[in-house]
C-alpha cells in the first residue's frame, strides 16, 4: 500500500476525529436545555436530574473536542505505518472505538466525582 489519503489508518481516525470535534462544538454552542432521549450526552447518570444533565452536556462537549483532536492527530500514523488494508481498517476502527470508550469513562467518572454515587 502506498502513501495515500485513502489509507484506512489515515481516513478513519481523521474523519471520525473531525466529526467528534464538530459534534463537540455544536453541543457546546447549542446544548440541550432539558433532559431528553434525542439529543445530548444521554446515560443513566447524566439523566438523573437537571443539574447532572447540564454538567454532563458541557463536560462531554469539551472532552469530545479534545479526544476528536487527538483522534485527528493520530491519523498521521497512516502516513508512516502502511499495513495491509484490512489491518489498517481494524487499527483505525480500534482507535475510534477507543476514543468513544475513553469519552464515556471520563464523563461518567467526572459525574460521579462531582455528584457522588447517591444523588
Amino acid at each position: 500500500m502506498e502513501i495515500t489519503f485513502e489509507n484506512p489508518l489515515f481516513l478513519i481516525p481523521f474523519s471520525s476525529g473531525l466529526i467528534f470535534v464538530l459534534a463537540g462544538f455544536i453541543m457546546l454552542k447549542f446544548p440541550p436545555k432539558k433532559i431528553n432521549s434525542f439529543y445530548g450526552y444521554r446515560t443513566y447518570k447524566s439523566m438523573k436530574n437537571q443539574e447532572r444533565w447540564d454538567f454532563a452536556q458541557k463536560y462531554s462537549s469539551l472532552e469530545m473536542i479534545k479526544l476528536g483532536g487527538l483522534l485527528t492527530l493520530s491519523s498521521c500514523l497512516g502516513f508512516f505505518y502502511l499495513p495491509k488494508e484490512k489491518t489498517a481498517m481494524f487499527i483505525g476502527l480500534g482507535l475510534m472505538i477507543l476514543m468513544v470508550i475513553i469519552l464515556l469513562f471520563r464523563v461518567e467518572r467526572a459525574i460521579q466525582q462531582k455528584f457522588g454515587k447517591h444523588d
